[in-house]
């Protein structure tokens, strides 16, 4: 098996499957949209709401699954991510084509060109087997992400019931890399009851089916987004091959950082990302 570099961001510290949006588009964090409930972002290429006038898609309804829901959470109503994204928003852009995003500005996977129509192979290298100038540039990148605000998302800092169903919202600038580190946090985190209860019986990016194709999505954006940041239609994920590792080959300052002496929890100060600051634990609750 192969495991990609980046599942160690979570460890370190959604988004066109139907139902594992889990992104903030910062058009749609105003609370003018969250008391519409509508978030149709405009397309900048053409003006129009998720480029319609272009073709890319339309404004339309969010329709939810009517599958019967499983026993591992017993409780409706409750949890912001339940029907995602309804509580937030019910009318949504609908992508055509070979595009797609929260505006449909973006081209589908696997796809680029002005009207996203010339298909492209990526090919991925084993984190072993990259040059330096590859190493260096992979780092690089990763670094940039850390360092630069997204632009195009928020992440929220209280539920929707604490931004008074919308009219109070309560989002926060975060950088690149930090918001894949919260998305997989917010697909995975605990569940907030009523009276400060917690439900910690629940992990909807891990014990569900959608346990794979969800993290291999959310690599396939984090990717993208890094493609987008950088302007490197070509920037791919290292992955390691640790089908025969005894122990973790990619822990060291070379790559993800040894660990110090002392602690076992902290990266060696060698280690690149050892300067890396936690910016945002204060929102991981």
């Amino acid at each position: 098996m192969r495991s990609s570099i980046m599942l160690f961001a979570a460890a370190v510290l959604l988004f066109v499957l139907p139902s594992a949006y889990g992104q903030f588009p910062r058009a749609c964090s105003s609370a003018e949209v969250l008391l519409s409930k509508e978030c149709c972002p405009v397309w900048a290429g053409d003006g129009s709401p998720c480029g319609e006038a272009s073709g890319r898609g339309t404004c339309q309804d969010v329709v939810l699954s009517n599958s019967p829901l499983g026993s591992q959470f017993p409780f409706s109503g409750i949890d912001d991510r339940e029907n995602w994204p309804i509580v937030f928003y019910n009318r949504t852009c609908q992508c055509q084509g070979n595009f797609m995003g929260f505006n449909c500005g973006d081209c589908k996977f696997g796809f680029i060109g002005l009207n996203c129509t010339v298909r492209r192979t990526m090919v991925r290298k084993e984190i072993f087997r990259m040059t330096e100038t590859e190493k260096d540039k992979f780092i690089a990148y990763l670094n940039l992400a850390k360092r630069s605000i997204s632009s195009d998302y928020v992440i929220a800092t209280g539920t929707y019931e604490q931004m008074n169903n919308g009219s109070n919202p309560l989002f926060a600038d975060i950088s690149v890399y930090d918001l894949f580190v919260w998305l997989h946090y917010y697909a995975s985190r605990d569940a907030f009851l009523e009276g400060d209860l917690v439900w910690r019986n629940i992990d909807f990016a891990h014990e569900a089916p959608a346990f794979l194709p969800w993290h291999r999505f959310f690599l396939l954006h984090w990717e993208h987004e890094i493609q987008k940041l950088t302007g490197d239609e070509n920037f791919t994920i290292p992955f390691w091959d640790w089908r025969d590792a005894q122990q973790c080959d990619i822990c060291t300052d070379e790559f993800l950082g040894g660990t110090r002496p002392v602690s076992d929890n902290l990266l060696s100060p060698a280690s690149f990302f050892s300067s890396w600051q936690q910016r945002y634990a204060h929102f991981f609750k």
